[in-house]
């Protein structure tokens, strides 16, 4: 699904040279839930929006779902990352004066459906959600745990083949948090593949497998035992 080999990241200016990953070898199989835990700094960040196809990397190779990446153009890489990928932030990123269904419907619109197969789907993934009763409410109107639901509906909406979670439940209290984690569980039973940055240990014990990151490498726990990749 997921396949890093050798990613670097070097961020450049006149005077500084900053390499954010290096070797970062990474391999994430259809169908797992995956969590990336690391202190600040470490390269999570960047390696989430190189995985979404949000930034480009320097040097190593990547693919996605069998899609070699590096040779894409913007366009290319943009229909890519609509087609395969869902993004769930800790910010909700909501329109405030859009409701919920029309919250759902940007990207939607925005990949050219119809209005029936939008409304289709729409009406699916916010009973998914459990929200379905509510289509029609501000998100000044929920509480931060129904926003981050409505965020997850707008990331399903498209049928993604993977959710990339970035600190979905760092705004919510501990009984929102759980209960969108025990969503995400269920979503990732129903097949979809999830990689959830988080730096909360007992969420991270929640996905099948946890990676930690610490100064743009790829480690096994706190051993500090740097792999050469991780394999599914």
């Amino acid at each position: 699904m997921l396949i890093m080999n050798d990613i670097a990241k070097v961020y450049r200016t006149d005077t500084v040279e900053t390499h954010a990953l290096r070797q970062f070898s990474l391999r994430v199989g259809e169908g797992e839930f995956v969590s990336v835990t690391g202190p600040s700094g470490s390269g999570k960040t960047t390696f989430l929006n190189i995985a979404g196809l949000l930034e480009e990397y320097s040097s190593g190779t990547y693919e996605l779902d069998g899609k070699d990446v590096s040779g894409l153009n913007d366009s290319e890489r943009s229909r890519l990352r609509n087609e395969k990928i869902g993004f769930i932030f800790q910010s909700f990123n909501l329109i405030p004066e859009l409701d919920i269904f029309d919250n759902v419907d940007v990207p939607l619109r925005y990949r050219g459906f119809d209005s029936a197969e939008r409304k289709k789907r729409i009406d699916r993934v916010l009973d998914v959600v459990g929200l379905g009763s509510r289509p029609r409410h501000l998100p000044s109107q929920l509480s931060g745990g129904q926003q981050q639901r409505v965020a997850i509906a707008r990331a399903l909406a498209g049928e993604p083949r993977f959710l990339l979670a970035d600190e979905p439940t760092g705004n919510l209290d501990s009984n929102m948090a759980e209960s969108v984690m025990d969503l995400l569980t269920e979503i990732n039973d129903q097949g979809t593949t999830i990689i959830m940055v988080t730096h909360e240990p007992s969420l991270a014990e929640r996905a099948q497998r946890n990676i930690h990151v610490r100064d743009g490498q790829v480690y096994q726990g706190e051993a500090g035992i740097q792999l050469a990749a991780q394999t599914a």
